[in-house]
């Protein structure tokens, strides 16, 4: 029979301190069943103001005499989750992010979770609803965070054992942004002869506010695809069962679109109308598939058209840049040692 002392856990929570970490620490507190060990918020804040986390804090309650408070120097959240793996003692660690709220039973069902794992079991992830908008049709930027329901491995909940965990070296903290550095541990934790699987707690990821231009700068995650490529080879997305996305296309949007103005500078008006139409093609099929399923209000119309046209360049760009920088990257743990 598994014992309180094998499922006791610590809880890491990387922060920017935004305005949803107040909720996640009050819903953290308020789960009924065995409370965390230890809390570890990382505040990963380049210049931290200690008094903008005075009020969330005080949210915990009783558990704020288990929480410890620390610097992750604004390194990412990669480095800041393992900045806070080195302060845990538990068998178990789990990482939140500070934009979800646990169920009210998340503790117990955590707990639970834990104690039914096979021996050769390292990770459990928790199941994440994403509430949407009932009266409407949601946003694109709504659509992509319910993904995250589905998606395998992300670390909105995700448990692993302390000590494997610290065998890998961690998470890979050449991942700067909260993108791919999830599969990339999981799937090095499989490399490694264990086995990842889901829970039974439930934990809630609201959408939360974004600008008009939030699609565009996530194509920086690009140069994050080409790192996974360079790591785990270009069969990852099939292993980690991760969606490809539109990257194809948008090379070859992009291709056109350079070619046009390429052979318009040359003269060569009949090519140049040629590759013009296909970029122009390509651009408003895209600008479509987004536009379609969501709201169609003024903004949103407005939004997509603009975006559309901006992120097949910045996509490649990103991609071509990543799989330049990365082009000699070696497994984590050999750069980690």
């Amino acid at each position: 029979m598994t014992t309180i002392a094998a499922t006791a856990y610590a809880v890491v929570i990387p922060t920017l301190a935004r305005d949803t970490l107040a909720d996640c620490l009050a819903a953290l507190a308020a789960a009924t069943g065995p409370a965390p060990a230890e809390i570890v918020l990382v505040d990963d804040r380049p210049e931290p103001d200690d008094a903008a986390l005075r009020h969330p804090l005080r949210l915990l309650g009783e558990l704020r005499v288990r929480t410890t408070v620390l610097r992750g120097g604004g390194r990412g959240p990669a480095a800041a989750r393992n900045r806070g793996l080195r302060a845990v003692t538990s068998p178990w660690v789990v990482f939140l992010d500070d934009d979800v709220q646990v169920g009210p039973h998340w503790s117990a069902q955590l707990v639970q979770d834990l104690a039914e794992v096979a021996p050769d079991t390292a990770a459990v992830q928790g199941v994440i609803t994403v509430p949407l908008p009932g009266e409407r049709r949601p946003t694109d930027w709504e659509r992509g965070t319910a993904g995250l329901a589905t998606a395998r491995w992300i670390t909105a909940d995700m448990a692993f054992r302390t000590d494997v965990l610290t065998y890998l070296g961690g998470f890979d903290e050449r991942f700067r942004r909260a993108f791919r550095e999830d599969a990339d541990l999981a799937l090095r934790v499989l490399d490694a002869g264990w086995g990842v699987r889901r829970g039974r707690r439930t934990t809630r990821h609201p959408v939360r506010a974004a600008s008009r231009w939030v699609s565009l700068r996530a194509q920086r995650g690009n140069a994050d695809d080409a790192l996974m490529v360079r790591l785990h080879g270009p069969d990852w997305w099939t292993r980690a069962a991760a969606p490809r996305g539109r990257l194809r296309r948008h090379l070859a949007v992009t291709s056109a679109g350079a070619a046009a103005c390429g052979l318009a500078a040359a003269g060569r008006r009949g090519p140049a109308l040629a590759a013009g139409l296909l970029w122009a093609a390509g651009t408003a099929e895209f600008a479509w598939a987004r536009i379609a399923p969501g709201p169609r209000t003024r903004h949103e119309v407005e939004t997509m058209l603009a975006t559309s046209v901006l992120i097949p360049p910045a996509a490649t760009w990103h991609w071509l840049t990543g799989l330049w920088r990365h082009r000699a990257a070696r497994p984590w743990l050999q750069e980690a040692r």
